[in-house]
């Protein structure tokens, strides 16, 4: 079990149940509830968890890869958790709407690109340096880790926003 694969393992259950809620009926408004529901606490979690577990270990050991910024994991870092900063606040703006009007469903939309984004920056830059920085051994003992936490938080997280900057200095 690999850290790396359980995230990618995510993000693909995550454009999945993006692609579910696309090809519901708007009328459909339970049906988009619940899909709804499902997919935004699992972002909650997912972002909860690789904050606890991914990140503070990709500081320690990351040499920025590929696209990355500077020459070590402080500043994808940062890029990451502004991201999920970001995400936060865009799934927090889909409950403004009632369930099924073209304003919910564009802000859902919102969401999903600023979470696709995310998870391309960091299946290019963060994943890949773990992969080349971390030895198994860590990797899979932080998989443990990081599957425990979202079976336990299976209905979510509270979502809180976080200071970049600090975030790395704390666990730099």
């Amino acid at each position: 079990m690999d850290i790396t694969q359980l995230i990618l393992d995510d993000h693909a259950e995550q454009r999945r149940l993006f692609a579910i809620l696309e090809q519901i009926d708007p009328k459909d408004t339970d049906a988009l509830t619940k899909v709804w529901g499902r997919l935004s606490a699992f972002l909650d979690v997912h972002a909860e968890a690789e904050e606890r577990f991914f990140y503070p270990a990709l500081i320690k050991v990351g040499e920025a890869a590929n696209d990355a910024e500077g020459d070590d994991a402080g500043p994808e870092t940062i890029d990451a958790i502004e991201d999920h900063n970001k995400l936060r606040d865009a799934v927090k703006a889909v409950a403004k709407y009632p369930v099924g009007t073209q304003a919910w469903i564009e802000a859902v939309g919102k969401a999903n690109v600023v979470n696709s984004k995310h998870m391309g920056e960091e299946e290019r830059q963060g994943l890949t340096d773990f992969r080349r920085t971390a030895s198994l051994v860590t990797r899979h003992e932080l998989a443990v880790k990081f599957a425990a936490f979202e079976a336990d938080h299976i209905t979510g997280v509270k979502p809180v926003n976080k200071d970049p900057e600090a975030y790395v200095e704390t666990h730099g």
